[in-house]
């Protein structure tokens, strides 16, 4: 359901949650090869993250990047419409504009449910909540 840019910037922004601080800054070619992206797209998606102050950054020789407490509390969905734009999600999965409830194509019924309650999944759920579960040991990201 995700694109891949979508995978890379949402595991892009956990590697960052999970190691840098305000203190400890990342560079993005340093996050590339963790989280198994190409070093230019990552640093491209990061930039567009910290454009839409999900991530923080600072330029210079000690810049990089980190979150704050403020982009720890990011809804993933905001990762996603960044990245993919706010319809990726949402538009029919056949690419039929006129899609709807009202007038629903044949996949409509089989996924609407499943992909509404992901997508409500997506909106309810923080960049901190799943750090927190890296950290309980209840998930893990490959560091």
């Amino acid at each position: 359901m995700f694109s891949n840019s979508s995978k890379y910037a949402l595991k892009g922004v956990l590697y960052l949650a999970v190691n840098a601080s305000k203190e400890k800054k990342i560079l993005a070619k340093d996050i590339a090869e963790p989280i198994n992206a190409p070093p230019s797209y990552i640093a491209k998606l990061l930039q567009e993250l910290a454009r839409h102050g999900i991530v923080s950054s600072v330029k210079g020789p000690r810049g990089g990047f980190y979150l704050d407490p403020k982009n720890m509390e990011t809804q993933l969905i905001k990762i996603v419409d960044v990245i993919d734009g706010e319809q990726r999600l949402r538009s029919c999965l056949l690419s039929i504009n006129e899609c709807d409830h009202d007038n629903p194509c044949p996949l409509h019924h089989v996924v609407g449910e499943t992909k509404a309650g992901f997508i409500k999944n997506l909106e309810d759920t923080t960049i901190s909540q799943l750090v927190a579960d890296i950290q309980e040991g209840k998930s893990f990201l490959p560091l």
